[in-house]
């Protein structure tokens, strides 16, 4: 008996991984819808790249500029007492 509850069991578990696969290769997008996707991404868009690069340096810079200073900025303007 209790290798007939272990064998119906595995089954189970085949039968939902097997349909949680074929749920999965339904859903998901094909080749080409994969391509437009990744053609309109912002990266893909160079003016939008600059963009993110200069605000990326700028905030490096400022968190350069707070690791140098004792001051504690994230409790406002004024600095230290």
């Amino acid at each position: 008996m209790s290798g007939m509850r272990t064998v119906l069991a595995s089954i189970g578990v085949f039968g939902l991984v097997g349909v949680g696969y074929g749920m999965w290769a339904i859903i998901s997008p094909g080749e080409d819808r994969k391509r437009e996707i990744l053609k309109n991404l912002p990266e893909a868009n160079p003016v939008r790249m600059e963009e993110t690069r200069k605000r990326n340096a700028l905030m490096l810079q400022v968190l350069k500029d707070a690791a140098e200073t004792n001051d504690n900025i994230a409790r406002g303007y004024g600095g230290q007492k």
